[in-house]
């Protein structure tokens, strides 16, 4: 084998260890804040002139806006999948989220919203873990197949060993390509699912589309208006058309 097909074979081989190493290790440490470096000047300034500071005390429609913003006390969870990395779909989920937290907050003051990943099924995730050692078998297969068959009792390599081994690069190749979609496919959930104090409130699973910033900002009022009727406040102070 010459050079040529060495690095043909190889590049396929380091890239999937690559991707083995990244899945299962952990994120690396945040780094230590740099110390500050405090520096003693012995310069003598002239000490400022105390001032007279007037106290503005809020009055009291001040105090009824900052103690009840309309979202204070109310979280909204937006749990998106956050790893559609397949044709570029990972942006413009994070991307959606991201504008629809900075809407919420804006519109609704104090309300707390959260952004999370939704996790795919379980069948889905341990598949995902699978398709990693199925590629290292398939390429373990094609360069040393000779020797592995006999160790696990056959005499003989079976007729398509040959065939896998006549196009050593192609099915290299192929095993890689395809194992990295498969994967990319079964990590993801193509979930965006919005949620106000634990109440479903869109689901992009179910409607298989993105909510506008209106609609969203709606129907989050809405929840409000009616856990607001629930506890025994007054509804009359807010509406979703007032915004």
């Amino acid at each position: 084998m010459d050079r040529a097909q060495l690095l043909l074979v190889g590049l396929p081989l380091f890239l999937v260890f690559s991707d083995i190493v990244n899945l299962f290790t952990p994120p690396p440490p945040k780094p230590p804040p740099p110390p500050h470096h405090h520096h003693h000047h012995h310069h003598h300034r002239p000490q400022p002139k105390p001032q007279s500071v007037t106290l503005d005390f809020p009055t009291e429609k001040e105090k009824e806006i900052s103690i009840g913003g309309i979202g204070f006390g109310n979280t909204v969870n937006i749990n998106f999948c956050s790893s559609c990395s397949y044709s570029g779909h990972n942006c413009i989920f994070l991307g959606t989220a991201v504008t629809m937290k900075n809407m919420l907050e804006s519109q609704l003051p104090g309300i707390n919203v959260v952004l999370a990943n939704y996790p795919p099924p379980l069948p889905k995730r341990l598949l995902s873990k699978v398709v990693p050692v199925v590629q290292i078998g398939v390429m373990g297969i094609v360069m040393a197949g000779e020797q592995i068959f006999p160790r696990l009792g056959f005499m003989t390599p079976p007729p398509w060993y040959y065939s896998m081994r006549a196009n050593r690069f192609g099915t290299i190749s192929t095993t890689w390509l395809l194992g990295n979609f498969l994967q990319s496919f079964l990590q993801s959930s193509g979930a965006f699912e919005v949620y106000c104090n634990g109440e479903l409130v869109f689901s992009k699973l179910k409607q298989q589309r993105f909510p506008g910033e209106i609609e969203l900002k709606d129907l989050v009022g809405q929840r409000l208006i009616a856990s607001t009727v629930a506890d025994g406040d007054g509804a009359d102070t807010w509406s979703p058309q007032s915004l």
